[in-house]
């Protein structure tokens, strides 16, 4: 008997002793999000702009204070040395992230002018290694994730997403016929359920065809080109036809803006230059067919990894938002009982978010490289997005503190994101991966 107490004892000093340093790492992580000191010494660098930001990239070594601009670190420079799982489940794993990297660890002169000639998706090195690995007879698929999670190179994200969605085979002998095939499938199922007349139509059928050509003109308004007669055209032949051979959801709203990532990166293989000069008379008919075929499979794949988001009641993403809900408790509690005691539920701002995946809550331009992520991640992506709508949401941690119920419910539906960069983002990115690292293997901290 003594020695089973003795046991029980020993057990529960143990999980006492675990829980504490769990508690102290979570506080100096918290103290190095809010600027305060981080104990020890930790390498940090300030990655650059994907797209070219005109902020220089910094490496600091030591027992400094560090804000939110300098966390673009090495918890979200996804290593293309090594090759994970996509869960990222394992700790081993999780620790190699925390080692700098070559990137972190190369010159200050080096690091200057990488930052003057573009970003980590599109340095020289970056580039070479995706060129590399595409050009290979076969892909390997977790190379070429473990790649895109930092960003991909423009030029490259049609290829790059066809492959990690499972759309265009890893084989590259395969790939041209396999994507012939579907495009003529994608034709045949337009004519068949879209190219008929309203008689051959079920009233509910004729009504979601009405919803979605009420929605496509609100598809990303403030881009000029998106409001092209052709172009809506489009988007309601992907819906229409998405929403008739997935019958179990059919067309949700908010469908439509995940559509708009797909086109402007595969209309990008045909058309140069910012999407606010595209113009939809540049593109042949067979352009337009191949650019909503590739749309259609790809929104297609997407969807099938998160099927619940969009069934009757949406139990998916419900599901997920309780998860944000605990998760921000467990991140900062100050906010989380704030929000709480003023009465505002999760579900009355972060609907939207996980609706949409923030499509209408950053500028558009940043969403292609904020969905290289999202698809670099696969089938762990709904998980991961609970992370990063949390790194989203306490960017304004000591403002939410400052609000009401009325305010906090305005400020929410009007974030101000509308002067974001690349820089703001990959913070974001930065602290989701690394509360990731955290918590996901360790589920039982976010329990109630």
């Amino acid at each position: 008997m003594n020695s089973n107490r003795g046991r029980d004892a020993t057990a529960t000093t143990s999980s006492s002793s675990l829980d504490s340093r769990f508690n102290q790492t979570l506080r100096n992580f918290q103290g190095l999000l809010k600027g305060r000191t981080f104990p020890g010494k930790v390498l940090l660098s300030r990655i650059s702009d994907p797209l070219g930001s005109a902020n220089p990239v910094t490496t600091s070594v030591g027992d400094k204070s560090y804000s939110d601009d300098d966390i673009v670190s090495a918890f979200s420079d996804k290593s293309e040395e090594e090759v994970q799982s996509t869960s990222m489940s394992n700790n081993n794993a999780a620790m190699n992230k925390l080692k700098p990297s070559n990137a972190n660890t190369e010159s200050a002169s080096n690091v200057v002018h990488k930052s003057s000639i573009g970003a980590r998706a599109t340095d020289s090195a970056r580039v070479m290694k995706f060129t590399k690995e595409l050009s290979a007879p076969t892909v390997i698929l977790e190379t070429i994730r473990a790649l895109a999670w930092s960003g991909v190179p423009q030029y490259m994200r049609p290829i790059v997403w066809r492959l990690l969605l499972g759309y265009a085979p890893p084989n590259s002998d395969r790939r041209e016929g396999v994507l012939r095939r579907k495009r003529l499938e994608y034709l045949e199922c337009v004519a068949q359920y879209y190219d008929i007349p309203d008689s051959e139509r079920s009233d509910d059928e004729i009504n979601m065809l009405r919803q979605i050509s009420v929605d496509c003109p609100r598809t990303v308004p403030d881009v000029a080109f998106f409001q092209q007669s052709q172009i809506q055209k489009s988007l309601e032949r992907i819906l229409y036809t998405w929403a008739i051979r997935h019958p179990a959801s059919g067309y949700v709203q908010g469908i439509n803006d995940l559509v708009t990532p797909f086109l402007v990166v595969f209309l990008s293989e045909f058309l140069e230059g910012s999407v606010g000069n595209w113009s939809v008379t540049d593109l042949t008919a067979e352009n337009i067919t191949s650019v909503e075929a590739d749309c259609y499979w790809c929104l297609s794949k997407l969807l099938d990894g998160m099927q619940d988001h969009y069934t009757f009641a949406q139990p998916g993403i419900q599901r997920l938002v309780f998860k944000l809900k605990e998760l921000v408790r467990r991140i900062d509690e100050p906010v989380s009982k704030h929000i709480e005691d003023q009465g505002l539920e999760f579900l009355q701002f972060a609907f939207r978010w996980f609706n949409c995946l923030l499509i209408r809550e950053i500028p558009f331009c940043l969403v292609t490289r904020l969905w290289d992520t999202y698809l670099a991640e696969g089938d762990a992506l709904p998980d991961f997005l609970v992370y990063i709508f949390a790194s989203f949401l306490l960017t304004w941690s000591d403002k939410l503190l400052k609000l009401d119920f009325q305010e906090m419910v305005m400020f929410l539906q009007h974030l101000p994101t509308n002067n974001w960069t690349y820089q703001e983002l990959e913070i974001v990115l930065s602290r989701a991966y690394m509360w990731y690292t955290m918590f996901n293997s360790c589920p039982s901290h976010l329990a109630s």
